[in-house]
């Protein structure tokens, strides 16, 4: 008998889960999160390991769904210095790199931008040659000043070479210094992908700072697992490829849900509605995996172009603050997050929180109910209308047709919502559906994605589609999957009329088990 170990660390509540091979809960626990995240991580992996009959020499794979990138960018802590190189010179000078970003965070990553020769056109001419002695010049100015570097090349999701090329020359004089590469984390525009790019760059360091303290949380426990990283499609990627694309952690703790909600309630095709401590995300479950917005991403207040879920969040958890002025409620959007268990009213303090008014209504047995006896109960009642409108609201905005789907509620905070739901088929809740965010982070499988425009004059659109699934099976493997178990599970195909040549824009996800 063989576990997997699922860890998911929220805002609020840190969550681990032990999983037999059959997808069977051995064991589930939660503690708060900690500022420093780490405490709470070892916190909970003492608790989800207390059982003395559980073997963790049995324990061989562990997963971990982080919000420390996030954190990161958020906050404008710990960031890398990047050094920000853009081939395309002079075509793409219009609009200089970091445009648009605040200015803290361009401070916060070093500020340090260059654009030179190079690049491709749409078709994949060239625009111009690489000027490969401004790239060793670049290389030798910023030796010891920055961290790690992002290099864009206009156009290169068509026509990787000259990112390739720049890699190689930077490596040369830079050593081991991160080098993140658009092509391999973006979409066709220009600025947004650049822009996930230097993100990505500047997080690197964070990640490796977490999969260190991972790594020597699980050894400390005498664990000795394959440890993963929750991406943000529901997938997982192994620990060096997570290091090297630290950006597709980002909102993987709302996909890890939707994939635990799917498991737990073994729906391919539904709404997902995770209440957490501070935030509600409403997701869709499309074939049991996470629908993919179509539109771009602010992340930190930066737009972005890679793939991230599609979700509508609203500030309504467990730990929202609950005011009345005027006679009229508010909920949030400010929260005691992980301080809930000190300051909420059910617990001792004095912050009139939504679970202190889920109590009060008696939905609810957790604390001292006697403490939030006195509550008007118009207030109550009024609280509780407006918490159901704030959800309903947002899964109406989710939907994209009228047809109605069953609901899943899930996370510690659905305590907060009733068994019936407007705009919803049904509503269901599964059993262990507080911990669904660890379950979705253990049971995933590993997946690889890439997107690439084609030229259909040269080739068919059957090889081109064939090309597409053997890259993007090769970026399964890459991120740990077993080889003999990758299958595609998504083939997008876009025709783009604007482009010469009959060019078609293809994106291809595949997915496989863990590798053995």
């Amino acid at each position: 008998m063989t576990y997997r170990l699922g860890i998911d660390v929220g805002g609020t509540n840190t969550d681990a889960v032990l999983l037999d091979e059959e997808g069977q809960v051995i064991s589930k626990a939660k503690s708060p999160t900690t500022d420093d995240v780490t405490s709470g991580i070892l916190d909970v992996l003492a608790k989800v390991l207390a059982d003395k009959a559980i073997d963790r020499s049995m324990i061989k794979h562990a997963m971990l769904g982080t919000t420390h990138c996030t954190n990161a960018i958020v906050e404008r802590k710990r960031l890398s210095r990047v050094a920000v190189i853009r081939i395309g010179y002079p075509a793409t000078v219009a609009v200089k790199p970091l445009t648009g970003w605040p200015e803290d965070l361009k401070q916060a990553t070093g500020n340090e931008i260059f654009v030179i020769g190079g690049g491709h056109e749409f078709d994949g001419r060239r625009i111009g040659e690489l000027d490969r002695e401004a790239l060793r010049r670049i290389a030798r100015r910023v030796r010891g000043r920055v961290d790690a570097v992002a290099v864009t090349a206009v156009f290169s999701p068509v026509n990787p070479e000259d990112e390739l090329e720049a890699a190689r020359i930077l490596k040369e004089e830079l050593g081991d210094t991160p080098i993140s590469l658009s092509h391999e984390i973006g979409s066709i525009g220009l600025l947004e992908r650049e822009n996930a790019t230097v993100l990505n760059a500047a997080v690197v360091g964070v990640a490796k700072a977490t999969a260190t303290a991972f790594s020597e949380a699980l050894r400390r426990e005498g664990i000795d697992a394959r440890a993963y990283f929750g991406q943000n499609d529901g997938t997982l990627m192994s620990v060096d490829y997570a290091v090297r694309y630290p950006i597709l952690t980002i909102a993987c703790g709302p996909t890890n849900s939707i994939r635990g909600a799917a498991f737990l309630s073994n729906q391919r095709d539904a709404l997902v509605v995770d209440v957490g401590g501070t935030t509600t995300d409403v997701g869709v479950l499309v074939n049991r995996f996470p629908r993919e917005s179509s539109v771009a991403v602010e992340i930190g207040g930066v737009r972005t172009n890679f793939r991230m879920p599609d979700l509508v969040s609203i500030g309504l958890g467990g730990g929202s603050i609950v005011r009345q002025r005027n006679g009229q409620v508010t909920i949030g959007p400010d929260s005691v997050g992980y301080r809930i268990q000190h300051e909420a009213v059910v617990f001792g303090g004095t912050t009139l929180t939504a679970t202190d008014v889920a109590v009060a209504a008696g939905h609810v047995g957790i604390g001292d109910r006697r403490r939030v006896s006195g509550l008007d109960p118009g207030l109550v009642r009024q609280t509780q209308g407006a918490m159901v409108r704030m959800v309903e609201d947002a899964i109406d905005r989710v939907k994209t047709s009228p047809e109605p789907v069953p609901a899943v509620l899930v996370g510690g905070g659905s305590i907060l919502l009733p068994d019936r739901l407007q705009g919803v088929l049904e509503v269901l809740r599964p059993a262990h559906y507080e911990v669904a965010n660890a379950i979705g982070a253990a049971i995933a499988q590993v997946s690889g994605q890439i997107e690439r425009v084609f030229s259909l004059d040269a080739i068919s659109r059957e090889e081109a589609v064939r090309q597409a699934a053997d890259m993007a099976r090769e970026e399964a493997v890459r991120a740990g999957a077993d080889p003999a178990a990758v299958e595609v599970v998504e083939v997008d195909d876009v025709p783009l009329a604007y482009l010469p040549g009959n060019a078609t824009r293809i994106r291809v996800k595949a997915a496989g088990d863990l590798a053995r």
